[in-house]
């Protein structure tokens, strides 16, 4: 069985051609693409360089839509890039370091981070700073409190549906367990903590 494509015999209006713009969901060409083909007409594009000016911004609309639904689904606290951090405190940190962490190698090696240290030293800021360069990158990335994560996955164990919701905490490429020892975690939660882990 072969299926043929045929196309119109005469042009039509791109006006003729919104609907089918809505269903094939591509918003950014419907909204510019009478104003781009006025620019176009002004500057003598080609035809093919106006077609790949509306097909670039499509795609970037694509890409900050789903950028900003990876970090609405990561549920970061607060968005803070790397660039924003207090370098001069503390004022041991290996700032080299934490940089080239910013590179994400860990991810590809599948590595674990740890920020060690006291309360207010930025730790927070330096891990939703990894996490948010991730979701830039096009990874998942999900942001629970170490206690968050306990609470969750007891209450989820008390009516049968742990193995359900360790899939919560397994399936984003980046997880980053904040504020962990922060408060005193019992056995019980020692252990669903741990399953977490090894799981990924």
């Amino acid at each position: 069985m072969s299926v043929h494509t045929t196309m119109p015999e005469s042009p039509t209006s791109l006006r003729d051609g919104e609907p089918h713009l809505t269903s094939l969901n591509l918003p950014c060409i419907a909204e510019q693409y009478a104003e781009l083909a006025k620019l176009a007409a002004q500057k003598e594009w080609s035809h093919i360089d106006y077609l790949a000016t509306l097909l670039e911004g499509e795609a970037n609309l694509r890409h900050d839509r789903a950028t900003q639904s990876r970090m609405r689904l990561a549920r970061f606290p607060v968005i803070k890039p790397l660039e924003q951090f207090r370098w001069a405190w503390p004022t041991r940190m290996n700032r080299l370091q934490v940089q080239n962490h910013g590179r994400l190698a860990f991810l590809h090696d599948k590595a674990n981070l740890i920020f060690l240290g006291g309360v207010g030293l930025g730790k927070t800021h330096l891990a939703t700073a990894l996490g948010y360069a991730a979701c830039l990158q096009g990874y998942s990335g999900l942001f629970p409190s170490a206690i968050d994560v306990i609470n969750t996955l007891a209450a989820a164990k008390s009516t049968g549906r742990l193995k359900a919701a360790l899939k919560k905490y397994t399936q984003p490429a980046l997880l980053i367990l904040d504020e962990l020892g922060y408060l005193p975690i019992d056995k019980g939660g020692a252990d669903l903590l741990f399953q977490v882990i090894a799981l990924r």
